[in-house]
C-alpha cells in the first residue's frame, strides 16, 4: 500500500520524505513537485518566510530519466533559510552542544508544554521545530506524486477556501476547470465579494498583532466506487479522510459532505437520491450531502471533506497569558516569526493529504507493480 514518512525540522537544513508503494513507470519531475509547493506558499496573509524559502527539491531516489522505478522515492526539500543564516546553524546543529537562548515561555494552543511534558525537554524549540506547519512541504511533495497517480485513472482534486475568520463564501461550489481562478484569488476563495472581506479581516487582524482561522473544502472529482471497505473500522474511506485531515497542524473540525448541517435535518431531507442515468448507464446522485461516501466506502459521486483551522498560537503581538516553565512566573507567550493567517495554504495541504488516502486506497483496490497494470486493473474494475 501507498505510505510516506517525513522528517526534518522547521529550520534545520532539510525536510524528506519518503514514498512507498508506488507502480513504476510514473512519470515525476522536480518541476511538478515544486509547482504544488509553490500552491502551499500562496494566500494573503502569509508571514515574510515565504518570500525567501524557495523549497529546493531534490530527488534522491526511486526515480531514474522521469519516471518511477517501483521502489520507495525520496525527495528532499532544501530550507533555504537555514542556508541564509548563521542563527540556524547554530540553533539547529545535529552535534552536540547547547543552545544560548532557550525558550521557556510556551504558548497556549501549540504543542510547546505538552511536547515538553512528554518528552522531558526544557527547551521549547525541542517541540516547536517538529510540530511546526513547515513539515507540510514534505507532505504536499509526498502529495503530488499521489495526485500524479490519481490523475491516469481520471480522479482530480482540489481544494477552495469557504470561510475566513467571521466572513463565509456563499458562491456556487467550483470545479476543476476553475482551480486557476481560485489560486488566482489572494485568499483563494471562489467568491469575488467574500475574499475582498476576507482580505479586510485578515489586515485588521494584521494591525491588531492577531491571527484568524477559517474553514477550506476540498473537492475530488471523478473518484471511483468502491474505495475503502464497509467491513473494517480502519478500512472505511470516510474515517480514513478524516484521520488524514485532522492531523495537519492547527486542524481542529473534519466534516465529510454536509455532515453538521444535516445532523439539524430529518432523514427526508438529508440523503443523497440515487438515480438512473441511461446515458452512462450507472447510478447517479445529483448531490453531495454525504460527500461522496456510503457506509465507508465511495460511491462514484462528488467528494467533499471541509477542514476548520483555528487561529494560529504564535501572534506578531504576543498577549497569550502563559507561565515560564523555569520560573514558573506568569508571562506572555513568546513570538516566532509568524502569519496573520495560513488557511489558504491549509486547504493545499489538505489536498495533499485528501489524495495520499485516496491514491493508498485505489492502489489497494487495483493493485499493479507497474502503471500500466494499475491503470489497466482500474479501467477492467470500472468496466463492470
Amino acid at each position: 500500500m501507498l505510505r510516506f514518512l517525513t522528517a526534518g525540522e522547521s529550520h534545520g537544513r532539510a525536510l524528506m520524505v519518503i514514498v512507498e508503494g508506488l507502480p513504476a513507470g510514473l512519470a515525476v519531475t522536480v518541476e511538478d513537485i515544486q509547482s504544488e509547493l509553490s500552491r502551499r506558499r500562496l494566500g494573503y496573509g502569509r508571514g515574510p518566510r515565504q518570500r525567501f524559502e524557495q523549497d529546493e527539491v531534490t530527488l534522491v531516489g526511486g526515480v531514474r530519466h522521469g519516471r518511477t522505478l517501483g521502489s520507495p522515492v525520496a525527495i528532499e526539500i532544501q530550507n533555504t533559510e537555514w542556508f541564509r543564516s548563521d542563527k540556524w546553524h547554530e540553533e539547529m546543529d545535529p552535534a552536540p552542544g547547547a543552545t544560548k537562548a532557550p525558550l521557556t515561555r510556551v504558548r497556549p494552543g501549540h504543542a510547546d508544554l505538552a511536547g515538553m511534558q512528554k518528552y522531558g525537554f526544557d527547551d521549547a524549540r525541542d517541540v516547536l521545530e517538529r510540530a511546526s506547519a513547515r513539515e507540510t512541504a514534505a507532505r504536499v511533495a509526498a502529495g503530488t506524486l499521489a495526485k500524479l497517480l490519481l490523475g491516469h485513472i481520471g480522479v482530480q482534486v482540489m481544494s477552495h477556501v469557504i470561510q475566513m475568520g467571521a466572513v463565509r463564501s456563499n458562491a456556487m461550489r467550483p470545479t476543476f476547470a476553475d482551480l486557476a481562478a481560485v489560486d488566482e484569488s489572494p485568499v483563494r476563495c471562489f467568491d469575488s465579494d467574500a475574499a475582498a472581506r476576507m482580505i479586510s479581516e485578515v489586515e485588521l487582524a494584521a494591525k491588531e498583532g492577531d491571527s484568524l482561522g477559517g474553514i477550506i473544502e476540498v473537492i475530488g472529482f471523478g473518484v471511483p466506487v468502491g474505495l475503502g471497505s464497509h467491513v473494517h473500522w480502519d478500512r472505511k474511506l470516510d474515517a480514513l479522510l478524516a484521520q488524514a485531515v485532522m492531523s495537519i497542524q492547527a486542524v481542529k473540525g473534519v466534516e465529510i459532505g454536509d455532515g453538521f448541517e444535516v445532523a439539524g435535518r430529518r432523514g427526508s431531507a438529508a440523503h443523497d437520491a440515487v438515480h438512473w442515468d441511461d446515458q452512462t448507464a450507472g447510478y447517479v446522485r445529483e448531490t453531495a450531502l454525504a460527500g461522496g461516501t456510503e457506509g465507508g466506502i465511495s460511491n462514484g459521486g462528488l467528494l467533499v471533506v471541509r477542514a476548520a483551522m483555528k487561529p494560529l498560537a504564535t501572534l506578531n503581538k504576543p498577549s497569550l497569558p502563559t507561565v515560564d516553565v523555569v520560573t514558573k512566573d506568569s508571562t506572555v507567550s513568546f513570538k516566532e516569526r509568524t502569519d496573520v493567517t495560513a488557511v489558504p495554504a491549509m486547504g493545499v495541504v489538505a489536498e495533499t493529504m485528501v489524495s495520499l488516502v485516496l491514491a493508498a486506497e485505489a492502489q489497494r483496490k487495483f493493485g499493479g507493480d507497474s502503471l500500466t497494470e494499475f491503470c489497466r486493473n482500474a479501467a477492467n474494475a470500472t468496466a463492470r
